[in-house]
């Protein structure tokens, strides 16, 4: 049986993920401290804890991913076409904007779908949130199972 504090502890566990703006690794730190320490207390404070640390891993492997497409893209670019505003003031007004290189618009895509990733990290978030606060089950989407 789901009582209260069953609820409040996973609410708290999905929670504790946003600790991440406060201390490093906190997304992690927070979710597997709570789960730990009340994990036998219930099945579905067990439950909660393992999707959001689940959850958690998943997305820390996604941006790891998307981080290491995206770096050599705005590298090269950088280099590719460096002159991409050249501006002489004083001798002779002279405004020089080159066309930026294709792996900039690649690179900028991707950190597009990175931005768009944590937006919905936090809609997901939230939204575990609520149901463990209801005593519903919630699964997360494009989670890995690490934990099972």
């Amino acid at each position: 049986m789901v009582n209260n504090h069953h609820k409040n502890l996973a609410t708290c566990i999905h929670l504790s993920t946003f600790s991440r703006f406060i201390i490093p690794f906190g997304n992690l730190i927070g979710p597997i401290v709570l789960w730990i320490v009340n994990k036998d207390k219930s099945e579905f404070v067990d439950t909660h804890g393992k999707q959001a640390i689940n959850f958690q891993f998943s997305i820390l492997l996604y941006a790891l991913i998307i981080g290491t497409l995206c770096i050599p893209f705005y590298t090269f670019s950088l280099f590719n076409h460096f002159d991409l505003l050249d501006f002489h003031a004083f001798e002779s007004i002279h405004i020089n904007i080159n066309k930026p290189s294709p792996l900039f618009y690649i690179g900028g895509s991707i950190g597009l779908i990175a931005v768009l990733g944590f937006i919905l990290e936090l809609i997901f978030i939230i939204n575990a949130s609520l149901k463990a606060r209801d005593g519903k089950n919630y699964k997360y989407p494009f989670t890995i199972n690490f934990l099972k």
